[in-house]
């Protein structure tokens, strides 16, 4: 069912929402904290979405990860056709490649980190306009432990009926990184990319647990200053061989990766995403700003298809994830086996063998608003990026939205949703009410409170990470 998880906050559809016929929230987009239009972005309006697309023939990036699923749905089930679509789907080696296709023009659209477009926008390992018009999912990633490391840390976790009590702090690993440390060892971790919310989470988790993961200097992307923790980037299909092959003591990864470690018997799950941050934001279809400028009813008719492809893998309780498992399965999508697909695909997680636990939002695709480009997640990401010194300097509030408004492109999605609501393919319950931001929420391992229109105020309350005139050098942390 719906949960309209901005009851009681500021929320409101616009009354500017009429352009199109397409029902209210659309003139929504122009508001952030009271500023307008992000500078060089197009505008939406009846005279450049209607009509057929421009550019009909559309290649799209993804990675082998089950939240690809929309574009392997759209694709699967008619709704790009639908659409006036013709769309090709290449499986990409890794981030950076995927990153620099979109960049060069290889690609029109992809399956994207949704770190990826906010840091290219402020010049984090590469400079670009890029824009996230629509979120694929909700959730979907865990932490795995190798065998070795779990056999260290079991017996001192507590338990409930036999089994440990979930989710489990990374506290517990504080003997086990210091037992490394003692023997002259680092202990090493791996995530998919200095961006991507499996390098934040693997972070906040470690952090929350009072381990530090390390800072980032100015141009650095290895992060270990001061860490505790080395964390390293590996390709997600290759995380389940470098934790068996030793390199690395455990990972932070999306499905299949971390089931598959389970079913090779080489690793235990010990929390997941949705236990870190309840409905985190994951992946984001990602695209040049210049494309949707210059292809805007393309770019609108993409939207539509990939949010129709929501909805279906949402429908009815998740009736059809037995047969999104079977899709995906494929070698020309995920290429894993069906059953580990589904072993967290459908309503449930395996943390070891025998130990299955419901997990009904593990994956979300369309519930909970889950493809609405909320401006308060843009903030998230950077309030990470900056709590770990990616973003090196102090900057305003203001500093956040605006970023936020440049990347995120709900008049996009609106331009899409409300179409489609128009159509009676989807309920107009399914648009939220919203001026761009989540109500403020405590869903997080450690209860800290995320208030998006308060990014400076959420990053003093940590711990660990940097504070207000902090920098990092080589050195360490400088500052007050």
């Amino acid at each position: 069912m719906m949960t309209n998880i901005l009851k009681g906050d500021l929320n409101r559809r616009s009354a500017m929402g009429t352009i199109l016929g397409m029902g209210a929230g659309l003139a929504a987009t122009a508001m952030l904290a009271g500023c307008g239009k992000s500078e060089g972005s197009a505008p939406v309006t009846a005279g450049n979405i209607d009509g057929p697309p421009e550019k009909p023939n559309l290649k799209l990036g993804f990675i082998k990860l089950t939240d690809m699923a929309p574009l392997a749905i759209a694709l699967e089930k008619g709704f790009f056709v639908e659409e006036g679509l013709n769309v090709t789907l290449e499986p990409q080696a890794n981030w950076k490649v995927l990153l620099d296709g979109v960049i060069g023009g290889q690609l029109d659209a992809a399956h994207m980190l949704t770190g990826q477009p906010i840091a290219a926008t402020i010049g984090y390992g590469t400079q670009a306009r890029l824009i996230a018009p629509l979120s694929l999912d909700l959730n979907g990633n865990a932490i795995t432990l190798s065998n070795k490391v779990w056999n260290m840390i079991k017996d001192s976790l507590p338990k409930q009926g036999g089994k440990p009590v979930h989710p489990i702090s990374a506290s517990y690993l504080r003997p086990v990184v210091e037992r490394f440390k003692a023997e002259g060892k680092p202990f090493n971790m791996g995530m998919v990319f200095p961006v991507s919310t499996h390098n934040y989470e693997l972070r906040y988790w470690l952090a929350a647990g009072g381990l530090n993961p390390g800072f980032y200097t100015p141009g650095d992307v290895a992060g270990t200053v001061g860490a505790e923790v080395n964390l390293s980037v590996t390709p997600p299909p290759q995380m389940p061989a470098t934790l068996e092959a030793g390199t690395i003591e455990g990972y932070c990864v999306g499905e299949p990766w971390n089931q598959q470690a389970v079913a090779m018997g080489i690793g235990v799950p010990v929390v997941t995403d949705h236990q870190i941050w309840n409905n985190n934001p994951e992946k984001v279809l990602g695209l040049r700003e210049d494309f949707a400028a210059q292809y805007p009813a393309t770019t609108v008719a993409l939207l539509r298809a990939v949010i129709k492809a929501q909805q279906w893998l949402d429908a009815d309780g998740g009736a059809n994830r037995a047969e999104a498992v079977e899709i995906l399965a494929r070698p020309n999508y995920v290429g894993a086996d069906a059953a580990v697909i589904a072993a967290s695909m459908t309503g449930r997680f395996t943390f070891e063998k025998g130990d299955t636990r419901p997990a009904e939002g593990f994956n979300i695709f369309f519930e909970q608003y889950a493809g609405y480009p909320f401006y308060s997640d843009a903030v998230w990401y950077l309030t990470q990026m900056r709590r770990w010194g990616q973003v090196a300097e102090d900057h305003p509030d203001e500093w956040y939205f605006d970023t936020a408004r440049k990347v995120y492109r709900p008049d996009l999605y609106l331009a899409a949703a409300n179409k489609l609501v128009e159509a009676g393919a989807i309920p107009a319950s399914a648009i939220p009410e919203t001026d761009g931001f989540r109500a403020p929420t405590d869903a997080f391992i450690d209860g800290m409170t995320y208030d998006g229109r308060a990014p400076n105020a959420y990053l003093a309350q940590f711990t660990i990470g940097l504070k207000q005139g902090q920098r990092v050098t080589s050195g360490g942390v400088t500052g007050a």
